[in-house]
């Protein structure tokens, strides 16, 4: 067994095989969880992606674990409840170590009218009532409330404090990082026995077998298999030509927390004339703010890095400025991302479009799973298993703790640098232990905080461990600095160092 993600044909860590089971596309949120759920039933897998892991819209997400509210307002009651139930799962089952609870404020100002309070009230009370069918704990996420207007500026003390007249208290759940989600999923199906490769183009795809091209040496490769399950999102139509998707995209913004100062809550601010739509301030744990988020139809060829439009930017900027005494201005932005969402193509426009997942098989057997979205990548995952008939033995990975999970309590008590508890859990000893033996470093050393808080103890372990080949894989997925262009640029010496030192002894 290897826990370790492995890129190209012939890296040491391991081989890619000439016959397996079944062969995953594509290593976001949604592939690795079909990796993990078909290595866990026993199948042999072979897991691939054409970049690398988290590569695509899974690392542009809000880095949230949606109970599914907004589903309520447009009536989708079962993605509602679906949404619930699997944010559930993850707060308390499957990765406590990655989420965390985090309240939701929205303000009572002068531009929410009382009839929208009254409705905002009602659908947190119904979104409560999702926690309760989920069967998630009390503990895990409180109940809503109404807090006066002492308090909600006490949770966001950069609030407008003139027609303020109070606040709605929400809870839901909070990712330390999508990225490092889709991370964990990865090696967690390479300990069941998956190999996991990245930088592996698959050229062509049946139910019997696939091309596979290294992309960093251009060696191809045919492998036998008995079921392919396309996980590409937004690439799915370039695998499956029947595959039709209408992407939109979603912008988000990153600032210093001292724009919005002492923000300790997500702020919510609805969007004039929409009764759905919000933006919202969301505080990280590394000292930044993220804002978001649009949703703008996208045509044309599909990038592979999504940019965001001035147009977008300003957009947001333009909602959260009424709620704020000193609103956020365009030099506060300090980074900016953008993810194109794999929506089916239907009439209407991209913000109406169900986000409820399909999973289709193509004429020449490849399953493709497609639409949904994070907090469901399990259960989308279970479905194009399930799809592709290839086992008849039942999903585990509804109880099937990732690598470094364990109930609160138990992480509470982890004697470890708190970044790397948030970040690998009970597995932050390993990841310390894994970057001294890999180094001779002293420990001290490794677990100092650099640009982003980022330590060369994580990026020793992205190379070792995590399958990451050079600065953009360390620093844009295994890690996050990327998201501030100024952190970035300030964090490549440690992530060259953390290179260097692992080929060197490799």
């Amino acid at each position: 067994m290897t826990d370790r993600i492995a890129h190209g044909f012939d890296h040491p860590s391991g081989h890619i095989p000439d016959d397996v089971d079944l062969v995953v596309v594509g290593l976001g949120v949604t592939g690795a969880g079909a990796a993990l759920d078909a290595a866990s039933r026993g199948l042999k897998v072979l897991a691939v992606d054409a970049h690398d892991v988290a590569f695509g819209t899974s690392r542009w997400s809000s880095k949230l674990v949606h109970g599914g509210l907004r589903y309520l307002a447009a009536l989708q009651l079962g993605i509602a409840h679906e949404s619930a139930v699997e944010r559930g799962i993850l707060m308390e089952r499957t990765a406590p170590h990655l989420t965390r609870p985090l309240p939701w404020l929205l303000p009572l100002t002068s531009n929410v009218s009382f009839t929208q309070a009254a409705l905002a009230a009602a659908g947190f009370g119904t979104g409560d009532l999702l926690r309760l069918s989920a069967r998630t704990s009390r503990e895990t996420l409180p109940r809503p409330r109404r807090v006066t207007r002492t308090e909600a500026q006490q949770l966001a003390p950069g609030l407008r404090s003139a027609g303020l007249r109070g606040g709605l208290i929400n809870w839901d759940g909070q990712l330390e990082d999508d990225a490092r989600l889709v991370t964990c999923l990865a090696r967690t199906a390479a300990s069941y026995g998956a190999h996991v490769h990245t930088r592996v183009r698959v050229l062509e795809a049946t139910s019997t077998h696939v091309v596979l091209r290294d992309e960093r040496t251009g060696a191809t490769r045919t492998v036998r298999t008995r079921g392919v399950v396309n996980a590409t999102g937004v690439w799915a139509g370039d695998l499956v030509e029947e595959v039709r998707l209408r992407p939109s995209r979603g912008t988000h913004l990153v600032l210093r927390a001292d724009s919005i100062p002492g923000l300790r809550t997500v702020l919510t601010v609805p969007v004039p004339g929409s009764t759905s739509r919000f933006v919202f301030a969301i505080p990280q744990p590394e000292g930044t703010i993220y804002v978001g988020l649009t949703d703008e139809p996208v045509d044309g060829p599909i990038p592979d890095v999504p940019q965001p439009t001035e147009g977008e930017i300003g957009f947001l900027l333009d909602v959260l400025a009424p709620a704020l005494e000193r609103p956020v201005k365009r030099s506060d932005v300090v980074g900016a991302f953008a993810g194109l969402r794999p929506l089916l193509e239907a009439d209407g426009s991209t913000a109406d479009l169900s986000r409820k997942h399909a999973v289709l098989t193509s004429r020449t057997g490849v399953v493709t799973v497609v639409g949904g979205k994070l907090t469901t990548y399990r259960q989308m995952a279970e479905d194009a298993i399930d799809a592709t008939g290839l086992t008849g033995i039942p999903c585990r990975t509804r109880d099937l703790p990732l690598l470094g999970a364990a109930p609160r309590d138990v992480l509470d008590q982890i004697d470890e640098p708190g970044r790397l508890v948030r970040r690998f859990g009970t597995e932050a000893r390993y990841v310390i232990d894994e970057a001294v033996r890999a180094t001779g470093l002293p420990e001290d050393e490794l677990v100092a905080p650099g640009p982003g808080g980022v330590t060369l103890a994580e990026l020793v372990f992205g190379v070792t461990h995590e399958g990451a080949a050079d600065i953009d894989d360390l620093l844009d997925r295994r890690t996050r600095v990327g998201l501030v262009p100024e952190d970035r640029a300030a964090a490549v010496p440690l992530a060259q160092r953390a290179l260097a030192l692992t080929h060197a002894t490799s």
